[in-house]
């Protein structure tokens, strides 16, 4: 499967001298700890009000698959726990509390969970075919042309509209504008093998074969000691500020470029549900989803409670991902100013738009085909999307940055 969230690890850089990667196996530790992170209001008597209420249509713990440890770009999935009763699993890397929708009580609890080492490294799709008590998880549309066969999945939110993967560059040595000046050159980009996107943009003549390094292993050594003369791929949502806080022996700003302004429409960490649950669990849907886009709309306007959960998150699990308030509170900025956290061409936060899944199986169909992948004849965007639990009237108002 298309490797997931892979990023830099804060404990491959901290130190001044050595770049030590940090290791990923998950800890088989078992401890729960109480919330400890800022409350806001929340329903304390127990009982869900009737407006929100889940419990006749959804399971007693709705739980969401993450793909990467807990971050900001996992927000709508954070912003919904309910501060003052979230409970952090650190042998699991779990987060349980109540499912909140603005300060009133659901009536059942979620679940968030990590991933990337937390699974194995396993994508949200293999877990959600293996264990069955996943309510929801993560995908980009990629993978699901590249799962369509043997894993099916069905898209039922974009709380994000552009993907935040980008590559990047050191603006001392370079002053690239797109992509496509990057592959005019003979400056290396390296990458994690398997990155489909990456057969895109060398199949499209944007960069050259001859460029592209794929033995790319997540540490910064290779970018610093090379004094930035290669480019890299990540995340705007945090190699940026990392490189410039964190990775003292570089210390200093870097530029990116987004892999979406080369014609690559690819949603990044789309909501999605097993193709089957679209009807088997579609009266927990039609009152969830809608919650979950308010959640990513309230994010938006003041991120302070559902960050706090996450950057507690992160430092109970203690997994090799060390995530400050403010490499969170940098994540929400970028997402707002970069476009990420934002409507469809319409008002709408959440939806998803036809022509572009339609345009990714263009893209990718061929380049998995040719990888021996088994993507079905005749594939199209329906198959791996609806709009139908989509609330029309939820979105940010016009000028939602930070």
């Amino acid at each position: 499967m298309t490797p997931g969230r892979t990023r830099l690890s804060l404990l491959a850089v901290l130190a001044a001298s050595t770049f030590a990667f940090a290791a990923c196996g998950g800890d088989d530790e078992e401890s729960t700890t109480a919330a400890s992170t800022p409350t806001t209001a929340s329903t304390s008597s127990g009982t869900a009000s009737s407006a929100v209420s889940l419990k006749d249509v959804c399971p007693a713990k709705v739980v969401l698959q993450t793909d990467w440890h807990p971050e900001s770009d996992h927000s709508e999935a954070y912003a919904l726990i309910d501060p003052a009763t979230a409970e952090y699993d650190k042998g699991k890397k779990r987060v349980t509390g109540k499912l909140m929708a603005q300060g009133q009580d659901t009536g059942v609890e979620i679940e968030v969970r990590a991933g990337g080492p937390a699974t194995g490294f396993q994508s949200p799709t293999q877990q959600m075919y293996t264990d069955k008590s996943i309510t929801l998880g993560y995908l980009n549309t990629d993978e699901s042309v590249q799962n369509a066969a043997k894993f099916p999945m069905v898209a039922i939110m974009a709380p994000r509209e552009k993907w935040a993967q980008v590559l990047i560059y050191d603006p001392g040595n370079y002053d690239f504008k797109t992509i496509a000046d990057i592959g005019k050159t003979d400056t290396k980009v390296l990458y994690f093998k398997g990155n489909v996107y990456m057969d895109y943009l060398v199949g499209a003549g944007i960069l050259k074969k001859s460029q592209v390094d794929s033995s790319y292993d997540g540490k910064p050594a290779r970018f610093v000691t090379g004094g930035g003369k290669v480019v890299q791929q990540g995340f705007v949502t945090a190699e940026p500020w990392q490189y410039e806080n964190s990775v003292k022996q570089w210390g200093k700003k870097v530029s990116t470029l987004p892999i979406a302004d080369a014609g690559y429409p690819n949603y990044g960490e789309a909501i999605g549900v097993r193709k089957a649950d679209v009807t088997e669990n579609a009266d927990c849907l039609k009152k969830l989803v809608p919650i979950m886009q308010q959640a990513q709309v309230d994010y938006a306007k003041d991120p302070s409670a559902a960050n706090a959960v996450i950057v507690e998150a992160a430092k109970v699990f203690d997994n090799g991902w060390d995530y400050p308030k403010e490499l969170a509170d940098y994540a929400v900025k970028a997402q707002l100013d970069g476009g990420i956290i934002a409507n469809g061409a319409n008002a709408t936060l959440g939806d998803l738009e036809e022509k572009r899944i339609d345009e990714m199986i263009k893209l990718v169909g061929p380049i998995y085909e040719k990888q021996n992948v088994d993507v079905p004849a005749g594939l199209k965007a329906s198959d791996l999307f609806t709009n139908e639990f989509i609330d029309t009237k939820i979105g940010l108002p016009a000028a939602a940055t930070r």
